[in-house]
């Protein structure tokens, strides 16, 4: 069973449901360009002049310019703020390895120093 398939095609609509067994590229083809405005897909393939003269028997009207949505730019979401000093990140990683390392120091100092008296 075949559903309803309608592309667009320069501004107007057609309805290619029947010919979807014989379309020669198979019925996978034009599904994927249906509800869509198919002009680019159609053009790709570079159709001879019969299939061009064919289009004409499954045209079923033209399209309403005022319905069809505006395309939306494209706008890149909000990224977070970039800190460019990053002196304080830097300082915090020196620390962490140092005060450990100082703490080794005064244990192995305290150590030494315990030992010798």
């Amino acid at each position: 069973m075949l559903s309803l398939s309608h592309l667009c095609w320069l501004e107007q609509v057609y309805d290619v449901t029947k010919f979807m067994e014989d379309h020669p590229g198979g019925d996978d083809v034009l599904l994927s360009s249906t509800g869509k405005d198919a002009t680019d897909d159609f053009e790709d393939v570079g159709h001879s002049d019969s299939a061009r003269e064919m289009m004409a028997g499954y045209c079923i009207g033209d399209i309403n310019a005022s319905t069809v949505p505006k395309k939306t730019k494209y706008k890149a979401p909000q990224q977070p703020h970039y800190n460019q000093d990053k002196t304080s990140e830097f300082i915090i990683k020196i620390l962490q390895f140092l005060v450990p390392l100082a703490i080794l120091g005064v244990a192995f100092g305290i150590r030494l120093y315990t030992k010798s008296t």
